[in-house]
């Protein structure tokens, strides 16, 4: 048991950076994530002016569940939102969002 803790605590920062890599290409996918179109994303090209721009994410949501709720739904937050339902619409996986999520994280 000791080992596979072991082993699951060393490959942990391998497969977070994995999850923020594949959370960046879901994000900048203009066919999946499609963030860019409406949101300014430090490394994206031809980013939108409709949403925020997302920098300071952590420190704005520092509550990583917050975060993965308005990916998910924010019309539940904010019923007047253009920001399409990724999780309820099924856009986007559990895991991409939590991929996303996880990207975003490092903005």
């Amino acid at each position: 048991m000791a080992l596979a803790i072991g082993a699951l605590t060393s490959s942990s920062p391998a497969l977070a950076q994995s999850g923020v890599s594949e959370g960046q290409k879901i994000a900048f996918d203009r066919g999946k994530g499609n963030c860019l179109t409406c949101h300014d994303i430090k490394g994206g090209d031809l980013p939108g002016t409709i949403g925020p721009a997302l920098k300071d994410i952590k420190s704005k949501y520092p509550d990583r569940n917050d975060l993965v709720a308005i990916v998910s739904d924010e019309t539940k937050r904010n019923p007047q939102t253009v920001m399409p339902p990724f999780g309820r619409n099924r856009i986007l996986t559990e895991q991409e969002i939590n991929a996303v999520v996880d990207f975003l994280q490092t903005l």
